[in-house]
């Protein structure tokens, strides 16, 4: 890839682009003026403002997944579609195993037969850290995950596929679905109502979303990048009572969360990014405090809450 590319030239394909990171990065793309495919398995129909074109398919299936890339050529694919949660239920060993890891074989095999010229895998922190001596997943997401990088990182050294992991941190702000933590959270306060939650010790590294999104297309625009592994994150844990308790300052509300009613997940990843490769490869850091985030993503949940209380019954 070329640093002085124009984005005009660029045909991009966005898997899983209703989710929360793939929608926001349609947004950028198309305002960037690329043209934008992206696949949902719901059917959506496509904007003539200037929106992506929907093409409804599961690529789990390696025949639909043939068949998108044939008629997109896209030059660029993100590859964000998939099962989420990282929740450690059996049940979701088969949902993940297949929307996470058999869909990126899926595309790596297509990818590969047609040229194209970059495909980004998304990775997770929720993949075992580097250098355990017996990596183990914490959970069927994670695990999906972690083959699903390793896959990236074999097509890349045996067939030379121009594969880059990106693996963003826990990714946080406006539109954000109501059952991650922070949409919650704002969502209960603004209701009046106290969040339910676990003991709130768990510690993660936050990223707002605005800066994940400047990641990904910094990473369009870096050549030699092929085969790495891209840490997208601020590089410090903060625990989760932090966050809550941040966002019940931002709210205004004497609600106290009842911290501890809930049972803690075994095993989570406590990690930060790694910042350093994103710096010195993109030239990229998270440039949104987490104050600024957090107020940022609870007024987009007010005014929400506030355009649905105006909305004639």
């Amino acid at each position: 890839m070329e640093r002085d590319l124009r984005w005009s030239d660029l045909k991009v394909l966005v898997t899983g682009g209703k989710g929360f990171i793939g929608s926001h990065l349609c947004r950028r793309l198309c305002g960037e003026g690329s043209e934008v495919h992206a696949t949902s398995r719901d059917r959506h129909e496509n904007s003539s403002a200037g929106g992506p074109i929907w093409w409804q398919s599961d690529m789990a299936y390696l025949e639909t997944t043939r068949r998108v890339l044939a008629a997109t050529r896209p030059h660029i694919i993100f590859h964000l579609a998939g099962a989420v949660g990282a929740a450690p239920d059996c049940s979701l060993v088969l949902p993940t195993f297949h929307s996470l890891l058999t869909s990126t074989v899926n595309i790596l095999l297509t990818a590969k037969e047609l040229g194209c010229q970059r495909i980004f895998l998304i990775g997770s922190f929720t993949e075992p850290k580097p250098g355990e001596v017996d990596p183990t997943p914490g959970s069927p997401y994670g695990a999906a995950k972690w083959m699903s990088t390793a896959y990236g990182r074999m097509f890349h050294s045996l067939y030379q596929t121009p594969v880059v992991n990106l693996r963003p941190f826990i990714t946080y702000g406006p539109a954000q679905p109501p059952t991650r933590l922070i949409a919650s959270v704002a969502l209960s306060l603004l209701r009046g109502e106290a969040p339910i939650l676990s003991s709130g010790k768990t510690k993660a590294d936050w990223v707002y979303i605005e800066d994940v999104i400047d990641a990904f297309l910094r990473a369009v625009t870096t050549p030699g990048i092929e085969g790495k592994s891209i840490d997208l994150g601020s590089g410090s844990l903060v625990s989760v009572r932090d966050i809550v308790e941040r966002l019940v300052t931002i709210a205004g509300t004497n609600v106290a969360p009842r911290f501890g009613v809930l049972r803690d997940r075994p095993a989570e990843n406590e990690i930060a990014a790694n910042t350093s490769t994103a710096s010195a490869l993109l030239g990229w850091r998270a440039t949104t405090s987490l104050e600024s985030g957090l107020r940022q993503t609870f007024e987009w949940f007010r005014q929400q809450a506030r355009q649905r209380d105006k909305t004639p019954v």
